[in-house]
């Protein structure tokens, strides 16, 4: 028989807290390039299910250039979090390209995310911030 040694005391929360920390820095994705400077991705491979995000803070009157193209299709969609609820001004389907300009109507973090299906895929991508004039 396996013994396991006492908790002590606030460890467990101690844990939760790293592990939350965690969770949170493997979510986080490379700053897009700075306003008016394109960023583009190449053959970035999704897994079955894998999902990928670029997240940003926009405010009223910025503007992103989005573009991407996938070998196979995918759920696309912009989303941001108001407090327990995820709210998503634009969602594809079941698609392997799109483009467009998103205009956001409140200051928030938007991300944009990709999502594979059960066959993975190869995607490209670009996005360009165009800032709200001062």
């Amino acid at each position: 028989m396996i013994r396991h040694p006492r908790r002590r005391p606030g460890v467990c929360g101690r844990c939760a807290t790293l592990a939350a920390s965690l969770a949170l820095a493997a979510c986080a994705t490379e700053p897009v390039a700075p306003p008016g400077e394109p960023k583009v991705v190449r053959d970035r491979p999704l897994a079955a299910y894998d999902v990928h995000e670029e997240c940003l803070r926009l405010i009223v009157g910025d503007r992103v250039d989005y573009y991407f193209s996938a070998t196979e299709p995918l759920v696309f969609n912009i989303r941001y979090r108001e407090v327990n609820a995820v709210v998503a001004p634009i969602v594809r389907e079941d698609v392997r390209a799109d483009s467009g300009v998103f205009a956001p109507r409140i200051a928030q973090e938007y991300c944009l995310m990709w999502e594979a299906g059960p066959a993975g895929a190869m995607l490209d991508y670009g996005l360009r911030l165009r800032a709200a004039a001062p």
